[in-house]
């Protein structure tokens, strides 16, 4: 009898350590099995449990469906009211680019537009769009920033800070400025295997990397949470240079190749800009107004683009855009008062 008491207590015991060793197993294969842990996606940080505060329910809804990345725009009021004359906005134009565009229309569902101000988070709610208002105590980003005016520089940290918090909520992002026109999905352009941590428009594909910050697509790692925690850090030290020259002073460096962080260049015949025109229109997939000073100037090219798109998507004749005039002549307008 003690014999057969002593065999019951050793089975109960090791019934009660495999049942264990099960349980163990299942929770560390649900670890080892999460993409997030493998070395490409790696980022511990993104097991970090944020509050469910305004901006997280806003990614939340926004990148419902789309393996958590979001489209960020930023918006002020400068970019939502007209000049007065009843002409569309340069988010009017944005959206409209979407509505227009090849595919791109359901893109829409997963585009959060940051306001700076009440009055553009009003406009985007008004529209029916993922809104978020972001923080701006102590700086007034209500009017139209001029570029590399000392209000445009802070703005363009402002929004560094922004999207280095949607990073480390583990959130991949694809930023668009709104001067940014989406004639075709560009996700079929960009490398979507994991092997680049980052990729970046570039004002022109001759004389190296003139990278340009408003567009661009990074992947939430952390690479990429580094790379832009060193890049916000450095505001300290760059008085009077904008956060795009900043991140090509870290490129040149060698910085991303110290993180490990892999970058690709996106080509300016599908990302197209008026620094260097796509040639075909037939490949294009965004056009920026970049090379132009003021909001303006932007919305009146940008309108003969669109119309020039429409004429293409008519006819599917290659032809050559619309002389940018407004936006060539922008630099030499020095009478110019920017909108409050």
């Amino acid at each position: 009898m003690p014999l057969c008491n002593n065999s019951s207590g050793n089975l109960a015991v090791a019934v009660a350590l495999l049942f264990a060793g099960a349980i163990y197993i299942c929770f560390s294969s649900r670890l080892i099995s999460n993409p997030i842990s493998d070395l490409q996606h790696n980022n511990t940080l993104r097991r970090i449990k944020f509050p469910v505060d305004e901006l997280e329910a806003a990614l939340d809804k926004t990148a419902a469906g789309n393996n958590k990345t979001v489209i960020i725009a930023m918006v002020n009021k400068a970019y939502v009211e007209e000049d007065g004359g009843g002409g569309r906005t340069m988010l009017d134009l944005f959206l409209e680019s979407f509505w227009l565009g090849e595919g791109t229309l359901p893109l829409l569902d997963h585009l959060m537009v940051v306001a700076a101000d009440q009055t553009a988070y009003d406009r985007c709610r008004f529209r029916r769009l993922h809104c978020y208002k972001m923080e701006t105590k102590g700086v007034d980003l209500e009017g139209e920033k001029v570029y590399m005016s000392d209000d445009f520089i802070e703005m363009m940290w402002r929004r560094t800070r922004l999207l280095l918090d949607v990073l480390r909520r583990g959130y991949h992002i694809l930023f668009t400025d709104t001067d940014v026109m989406w004639l075709r999905s560009p996700f079929s352009r960009l490398s979507n295997n994991g092997s680049l941590d980052m990729q970046i428009s570039v004002d022109s594909g001759v004389g190296g990397h003139l990278i340009n910050t408003g567009f661009y697509h990074v992947r939430s790692n952390n690479r990429t949470i580094s790379l832009f925690q060193k890049w916000y850090d450095m505001r300290l030290n760059s008085t009077g240079m904008k956060e795009q020259d900043v991140l090509k002073k870290l490129l040149e460096s060698g910085y991303f190749h110290q993180l490990g962080l892999s970058v690709g260049f996106l080509n300016t015949t599908y990302f197209s800009g008026f620094c260097q025109d796509s040639s075909d229109m037939g490949a294009v997939t965004t056009v920026h107004a970049n090379c132009c000073r003021h909001i303006p100037a932007k919305v009146f090219d940008l309108t003969l683009v669109l119309r020039d798109w429409k004429r293409y998507k008519a006819s599917h004749v290659n032809t050559k855009w619309s002389p940018h005039v407004k936006c060539w002549g922008s630099w030499n307008d020095t009478h110019y008062t920017p909108k409050l």
